[in-house]
């Protein structure tokens, strides 16, 4: 089973707490088994959260050193300034260890006092950008994202970007699919790609008469296995197509035909997940077309070949097979 420690601090935000509270520490065996097991980890005997919730924890630091990941969440201004040294020396060593760490929002200001984001590529919540990128120049600090993968070590900017970070992990560890369905039962987008900007308001797709571009994207994930283009899209919504594509930016930060290709390689992971299909059939499938042109376009969003990809998550669903 693969542990999950979250790292306590006093006066941490609750969201940031929560998420992966929701993410990691329901019982989600029935979707895969075994699931995560989430322990709260630090060194007193009890915490209290910015809203004044307080955390019993049911492991100590040496409990954390020992995870398979370390998340730290954010973090209060008083933390971020002066992280406890014992939680940063723990981490530090978690991290020697082999440990995967995770940040959300201010936790990555613990991660760069350890000296785990030095030389990396990390972000945090756009307002702390002057602040962090003066204390720990360092860094390859990315300031508008939503979250950065830089090996075995990730950081996402605040609030819900938590989310999309520990659904990202959640895909990482188990495939599409799975993170697909974890984020239906919570009621959120599917997936949002890391490199979205936080500036963006979040995207509403709701197939009703009250919203066009509902309307037209609900519609494309319909017929992604159609050669789609924004005039077809553009009609759906009954708007123009430069009006259309305006909106489209505004409300998603992509623009459609970036916004297309990531919506037909999701599909593509799922098919490669839970089919034997060949590659031409998916290519086929989802709109791309061609083998060749299907390859490129995966390998740029998956960083990985559909081969790959394939051979990766079924090596991974086989070592949980043999583990539970």
């Amino acid at each position: 089973m693969h542990t999950v420690a979250l790292a306590l601090t006093d006066g941490m935000p609750m969201f940031e707490f929560a998420v992966p509270c929701e993410v990691f520490g329901l019982d989600r065996s029935d979707i895969v088994d075994p699931w995560y097991e989430l322990r709260y980890c630090g060194s007193q005997r009890s915490y209290r959260t910015g809203g004044g919730l307080t955390v019993t924890p049911d492991g100590d630091l040496d409990t954390l050193e020992q995870a398979d990941t370390v998340l730290v969440p954010a973090m209060d201004r008083a933390h971020q300034l002066k992280p406890p040294p014992d939680l940063v020396a723990s981490v530090k060593r978690a991290h020697e260890r082999g440990a995967r760490m995770v940040s959300i929002c201010a936790g990555s200001y613990l991660l760069a006092e350890a000296g785990i984001l030095e030389g990396r590529r990390a972000t945090t919540h756009w307002m702390n950008a002057l602040d962090f990128t003066h204390r720990f120049p360092g860094v390859q600090f990315t300031p508008t994202v939503l979250y950065v993968s830089d090996g075995d070590v990730h950081t996402s900017a605040g609030t819900g970007a938590a989310i999309d970070l520990c659904l990202h992990l959640v895909r990482l560890d188990h495939g599409s699919a799975v993170a697909n369905e974890v984020a239906r039962r919570m009621v959120v987008p599917p997936h949002r790609d890391g490199g979205q900007r936080q500036f963006v308001p979040p995207a509403q797709i709701t197939p009703t008469g009250d919203d066009p571009l509902g309307v037209a994207l609900a519609w494309a994930l319909q017929n992604l296995q159609k050669p789609l283009t924004v005039d077809d899209l553009a009609r759906e919504a009954h708007l123009a197509p430069r009006t259309f594509a305006r909106h489209f930016r505004e409300r998603l930060g992509v623009t459609p035909l970036q916004w297309l290709i990531q919506q037909r390689v999701r599909l593509a992971q799922e098919l490669l997940e839970t089919t034997d299909e060949t590659i031409e059939s998916i290519a086929s499938r989802t709109g791309f077309g061609t083998a060749a042109g299907f390859r490129q376009h995966f390998q740029k969003v998956s960083t990985i070949s559909p081969s790959s990809y394939r051979h990766l998550y079924r090596r991974r669903a086989q070592t949980a097979v043999r583990s539970s």
